[in-house]
C-alpha cells in the first residue's frame, strides 16, 4: 500500500519529465519489517526496499535509501533532478556518511 508520493522533476530542453517516488507502509517479512519504495525514472524503474527491525526503522532506513538513490542518481550529477525547485534538493534524509552530497535546503536541514 503507497503511503506516499513526492513527484521529482528532469528538466530537459524539449519537456520536463516526472519521477514520481512512491514509499509503501512497512510490512512484517520473515522475522524483519520491511519497506518497498519505487522511483519512476523515465525508461527503468527502480522498485527496492530498505528494513529494519520494526515498522520505525524500517520506514526511516528506507526514506535513507531513496536519499541515496537520487543523489548518486545520472540526473543527480547532471544536475537535471529536481523537486520544488532547482538546486534545493529533494527532501529525503540521507545517512551521516553521504552528507557530503548534499545540496541547497537539504543541506540545511540534514548538513
Amino acid at each position: 500500500m503507497v503511503i506516499g508520493t513526492r513527484v521529482l522533476t528532469i528538466r530537459s530542453p524539449d519537456a520536463d519529465i516526472s519521477v514520481p517516488v512512491r514509499l509503501c507502509a512497512p510490512e512484517y517479512a520473515d522475522g524483519h519489517w520491511i519497506c518497498r519504495y519505487t522511483i519512476d525514472w523515465p525508461g527503468e524503474p527502480r522498485d527496492s526496499f530498505g528494513a529494519g527491525v520494526d515498522a520505525l526503522q524500517a520506514l526511516h532506513l528506507t526514506m535513507q535509501k531513496i536519499g541515496i538513490d537520487l543523489y548518486v542518481s545520472e540526473a543527480h550529477k547532471a544536475g537535471t533532478l529536481m523537486w520544488d525547485k532547482p538546486g534545493d534538493g529533494y527532501g529525503f534524509p540521507i545517512p551521516k556518511n553521504g552528507r557530503d552530497l548534499l545540496i541547497g535546503m537539504d543541506k540545511v536541514f540534514e548538513g
